[in-house]
């Protein structure tokens, strides 16, 4: 059942869980992460980004078989586009009929990123979307947009940024990186940061992006199938978990997943050298896709068993 993501955010924020988001590009990944969903009994936010609009031949025929997929399963799916780095892309992902929108404008001034956000949320509101924005920098790239040091989000400046924006999410830099760096030890997640943005911006939704964990047996698998995965590190995901408690209903985590597929295709390939037909490897990957997020919806981000659609609660 397709919700909007504000919804999702109110049950998720009363009962201090954590709704996954995860990014699909095609029809297995779209199904993996459906299933997942639909077998735990929990919310998820389906995304596109920026790279699956330039993957797939369509982007809005893409948007529609997102929906008629959603409609599939028993639990609440929101459907967002992540990571656009400019206005005009996330009002190009409005019109293409996403229930949500981020627009990523952490690269830029807090003046610009201001008055950038505030466009997107004047186009996007109009139409019945919400608007996640972004204020701290991340560490690594992501969707066009690259980042050479880490840079957290500052409490008075996020309260100051969401009454003059008007968003509907605030995703906040605290320990998390995208894709990971390189380090002996799990990066900390600082949760005195959330704590304190919290503060300032009560019963507000905030967004952890970059919350894969990358945990060491997925890489240590795919290498074991002839990969060569350099060991990377991110916040753990106990870390990840514990983040509910300061606000955060929202996490982004894609790398394992992409982790848990790549490891079992090439498994496949490496076993059964004679197997040429697509089905049997894919199949194979999508199942590990599968397998990935119902341990984050169970283990990860404590939303496994809250389908408030089928408990009958309205948000």
């Amino acid at each position: 059942m397709i919700v909007q993501l504000d919804q999702l955010y109110v049950d998720a924020m009363k009962r201090r869980y954590i709704v996954g988001a995860f990014n699909v590009f095609n029809y297995d990944s779209l199904c993996a992460v459906l299933e997942a969903a639909e077998e735990e009994q929990s919310p998820v936010i389906l995304q596109v980004s920026m790279g699956a609009r330039k993957y797939v031949p369509d982007f809005r025929q893409f948007i529609e078989v997102m929906k008629i997929a959603a409609l599939s399963v028993s639990v609440p799916v929101g459907i967002n586009h992540d990571h656009c780095p400019t206005a005009e892309a996330a009002m190009q992902a409005v019109d293409a009929g996403v229930g949500g929108v981020m627009f990523d404008g952490s690269h830029l001034t807090f003046e610009e990123n201001v008055r950038f956000t505030r466009e997107v949320v004047e186009y996007a509101h109009a139409r019945g979307v919400c608007v996640e924005a972004e204020l701290g920098r991340l560490p690594g790239f992501e969707d066009e947009i690259f980042a050479d040091h880490v840079e957290f989000t500052n409490p008075d400046a996020a309260k100051r940024f969401v009454a003059l924006t008007g968003c509907d999410s605030l995703a906040v830099s605290a320990g998390t990186s995208h894709g990971g760096v390189k380090a002996a030890e799990n990066l900390p997640l600082h949760m005195e940061v959330l704590e304190r943005i919290q503060a300032e911006l009560p019963g507000f939704p905030l967004v952890l992006h970059g919350a894969a964990s990358l945990p060491l047996h997925l890489i240590e698998y795919v290498n074991e199938q002839g990969g060569r995965v350099e060991v990377m590190k991110n916040c753990s995901e106990s870390s990840i978990r514990r983040s509910a408690e300061y606000g955060v209903c929202k996490a982004n985590m894609d790398v394992d997943n992409f982790l848990a597929f790549t490891g079992a295709v090439r498994r496949v390939l490496r076993e059964q050298p004679d197997k040429y037909d697509p089905r049997v490897y894919l199949k194979q990957g999508k199942d590990a896709w599968k397998e990935e997020v119902m341990w984050k919806m169970s283990q990860v981000t404590g939303s496994s068993g809250h389908n408030w659609v089928k408990e009958g609660v309205s948000q």
